[in-house]
């Protein structure tokens, strides 16, 4: 939060575009993380996976640089290495460790989305409860440090960053008060805090929340103890990729947070099975859910643009020979600016048409000028209608498996 406002200050005062000061917000948030986690990759991930919503190298590259620039930084002032290292030696036992890892990705997908409904609900009481009873917004988020106050006198060890929390299940073998009080009490205090708006960090609590009943899993399924750690680590995953939707950042998070390469496979397959989870039963992340209660859209699949891969040619009205030797002439001096080409895409004539304010334009060869035909809104709708057959034949297919 602080290096994406500090990112949005500076485009400020540089008076940059909405769009200029996105990127360099982006870029502010993707360095912070990278400096704090020492995760310059997961970083820049993150960004294009919850942030930028594209990947363009205009807003792509700033983003990198500034992760590892800021990466690089810490490495100068506080040293190299991962901020939780984990030794899972190298006896894993890597099929049945894949054999489980599903169904551990599944159960931590389902305790993702429970999270943030548990917050949610939280959010709608504050917002009937202090409303009825005539609570002006600006005091919730000090009845919030109240509620975190109690919390934390029954479970000390539930306020601060948590850190400390992290690295002992990282290590395995940790208490069970240990494991049930970030579960119950840890789970309460973040989604109350968060509820009355203020203002705290989601990335260490879904960690420590998410090792934790890995962790639990483990214990419960008697798992050996050098294997802990690696239930831990999946957990940790899974949950960041279920809770935020960002099953790739999850991964190499992880990873980057731990160095424990041999996890891969069995962190890669948690992480995907609570993203599936997650994106069957919830519409949005606990994140875009808010902003989505103030009114804006946000989508969590990211896709090509269909007309991005449809091309004029494939879609236009094609012109009689008669008809083009009469209207050629007339094409460069009455209406050169609304002309398309055959070799373009519908998306971008599409983009000429909202600039220009044209609903129809004249299509001609590019390499000898001749008039091959005109393409209006309802031919775009065309390229658009391909798309969606296709998508519903890959729903049917599905149904039908």
């Amino acid at each position: 939060m602080t290096g994406g406002a500090f990112g949005s200050l500076v485009a400020q005062w540089l008076h940059l575009t909405d769009a200029e000061r996105t990127t360099l917000l982006v870029a502010g948030a993707a360095a912070g993380m990278s400096a704090t986690f020492a995760a310059p990759i997961a970083a820049i991930l993150i960004a294009v996976e919850l942030l930028l919503f594209e990947w363009r190298p205009r807003s792509l590259v700033p983003v990198a640089v500034a992760s590892v620039v800021a990466a690089a930084l810490r490495v100068s002032w506080l040293g190299p290495g991962p901020l939780f290292p984990v030794d899972l030696h190298s006896t894993i036992p890597l099929g049945r460790t894949l054999l489980l890892a599903a169904p551990l990705g599944m159960l931590v997908g389902l305790a993702s989305a429970g999270l943030s409904r548990l917050m949610y609900s939280f959010e709608d009481g504050f917002e009937h409860v202090c409303g009825r009873l005539g609570v002006h917004w600006m005091w919730w988020p000090a009845i919030g440090g109240i509620g975190i106050g109690v919390g934390g006198f029954f479970f000390p060890r539930g306020l601060g960053v948590g850190y400390d929390n992290i690295a002992e299940l990282l290590r395995g073998n940790a208490p069970v008060a240990l494991l049930l009080g970030l579960l119950v009490a840890k789970s309460l205090m973040w989604a109350f805090s968060l509820s009355s708006g203020t203002s705290g960090g989601v990335l260490a609590p879904l960690l420590m929340i998410g090792a934790a009943l890995g962790e639990s899993v483990a214990r419960l399924a008697h798992m050996p103890i050098e294997t802990q750690a690696l239930w831990a680590l999946m957990g940790m995953g899974a949950m960041l990729s279920g809770a935020l939707g960002v099953p790739l950042t999850a991964i190499l998070f992880s990873l980057e947070l731990t160095h424990a390469l041999p996890a891969l496979l069995p962190l890669a397959l948690a992480c995907t099975a609570s993203y599936l989870v997650t994106s069957l039963i919830m519409p949005r992340s606990i994140l875009t859910e808010k902003l989505s209660r103030r009114g804006y859209h946000l989508s969590r699949e990211y896709g090509v643009d269909p007309l991005e891969m449809v091309s004029v040619a494939d879609v236009m009205t094609e012109v009689s020979q008669k008809a083009e030797t009469e209207e050629s002439s007339d094409i460069p001096e009455t209406i050169p600016e609304v002309l398309a080409y055959t070799d373009e895409t519908c998306r971008a004539v599409a983009e000429e048409m909202a600039t220009t304010g044209v609903t129809s334009m004249l299509v001609v060869d590019r390499e000898t000028g001749r008039l091959c035909g005109s393409i209006s809104a309802q031919e775009l709708l065309t390229g658009r209608k391909r798309h969606v057959d296709r998508e519903l034949e890959r729903s049917s297919t599905f149904r039908s498996g």
